[in-house]
């Protein structure tokens, strides 16, 4: 018994599928001319095609492609830590919100997926003292890893490195960050 190529049945049927649906342009940017659709409406010579045991077809893998989508896989995953980092040194759902563009019930089922306590109400805000030593361990970073203040990326990143240092929520180091940023101290 012979056994078709599993790629002429796979372009066989992707094509049918395609002619189906109206997507000519498909089947001709796969290779097909016109007098070969014009073959895939007869049955008989259709199943000759898929069933043969010769590859008729090539595959040829698009490598650019291939590694943006496994970028985006990669990306998204980081993602997913940088979120749960964030949620787990306090950070607010308005500022996970407006950073991620996550809904309130999205954040909030991150939450219980973390096993996070619920938040009531906002967190303190910092004492003079406080105040005064985030800013002396967070200006002279700021300086060293030379972020723009236009990067909230990087701003992130340093005033979650802040919190758990300082142990303080997320959302009180980002507020002082942005405030310093809005009047011009930096």
């Amino acid at each position: 018994m012979t056994i078709p190529h599993p790629i002429n049945q796979a372009v066989i049927a992707q094509a049918l599928h395609d002619l189906r649906n109206g997507q000519l342009r498909r089947c001709k940017t796969m290779g097909f001319a016109d007098e070969d659709l014009a073959v895939l409406k007869e049955p008989s010579l259709t199943s000759i095609l898929a069933n043969a045991r010769v590859p008729w077809c090539t595959v040829q893998v698009n490598r650019g492609v291939l590694h943006k989508i496994l970028g985006q896989v990669k990306d998204a995953t980081q993602e997913i830590a940088d979120i749960d980092r964030l949620l787990r040194l306090g950070g607010s759902t308005d500022m996970v919100s407006a950073l991620y563009g996550l809904s309130h019930q999205e954040i909030a089922l991150r939450r219980s997926i973390l096993g996070l306590p619920k938040r009531k109400g906002r967190h303190h805000v910092l004492s003079e003292a406080q105040d005064i030593q985030l800013w002396e361990r967070w200006h002279p970073r700021f300086k060293a890893r030379k972020i723009s203040v236009s990067d909230d990326r990087a701003l992130l990143d340093l005033a979650l490195d802040l919190a758990e240092e300082l142990s303080l929520p997320a959302s009180v180091i980002w507020a002082s960050v942005k405030s310093w940023i809005d009047q011009g101290l930096v």
